[in-house]
């Protein structure tokens, strides 16, 4: 029988996809955040947290991959349009991201790790505790943040008839968000995957998903110029305490 698979012995890849044409904020993956692209900071994580045998950026944008070219060992991937679409699946992108590299080196990855141009707060650390969660058994591994709020208690739905009630309304009922269930808002930061699952399908969610719960000022996600601001005084007062 062929031993287990372990997260400190398996080869892996770090993907990371970003696509032109932002909408919300205008070239935000490689507008300039304290002086270097977006993507880069990305990147520099990834690097530093010498996991990867490989870190491969898949974009349909020319000036996308320029800018991630110009870290070092970071493979470029031209991604095909119609996985470029505002309706194209993450992981569809990011299987082919894989297989393109797989066949250009002529080895698989038993590991597969992506990590999103727009959450650069996120610290190294994070992504050994992604890691380390894929024990034997363990599928795949998502992150995100305490939930702002709980559908067992002031998380609401509108319903067919206009009223609006609980989204997930418990038997006996919550007196206090403290008695509910712990709920939590995926940040989109770190996914990570064991091979087999992973091009099984695009589903994210397996039987055996875990997830790693990262503080809100490491989660947050640009999506809008706001979103750019809070991550930009974040990133400032983040890098003024590690000088």
């Amino acid at each position: 029988m062929d031993a287990p698979l372990s997260p400190a012995k398996s080869p892996a890849i770090c993907t990371v996809l970003a696509r032109g044409g932002s909408k919300g904020v205008l070239g935000k993956n490689i507008r300039p955040l304290l002086g270097r692209p977006l993507i880069q900071h990305t990147l520099q994580q990834a690097i530093d947290s010498g996991l990867f045998d490989v870190i491969a950026v898949s974009s349909d944008s020319p000036e996308i991959l320029a800018a991630a070219g110009e870290m070092p060992g970071v493979h470029l991937i031209e991604r095909p349009a119609d996985l470029s679409s505002d309706t194209a699946g993450k992981v569809a992108g990011m299987q082919h991201a894989v297989r393109v590299m797989e066949e250009r080196l002529g080895r698989q990855f038993q590991i597969i790790v992506d990590m999103d141009v727009t959450s650069p707060l996120r610290d190294v650390a994070d992504l050994h505790a992604v890691v380390a969660l894929l024990e034997p058994g363990v599928e795949n591994v998502i992150t995100g943040m305490p939930a702002r709020r709980s559908p067992y208690f002031n998380m609401v739905e509108l319903r067919p008839d206009g009223t609006v009630g609980l989204v997930k309304p418990l038997g006996a009922g919550v007196l206090r968000r403290q008695d509910a269930p712990e709920c939590y808002d995926m940040n989109a930061s770190i996914y990570a995957w064991w091979r087999e699952p992973f091009f099984e399908s695009v589903n994210l969610f397996r039987p055996s998903t875990r997830i790693h719960v990262m503080p809100e000022e490491r989660s947050w996600d640009v999506d809008s110029e706001l979103d750019w601001k809070v991550v930009e005084t974040l990133m400032k007062h983040k890098h003024a305490n590690h000088a």
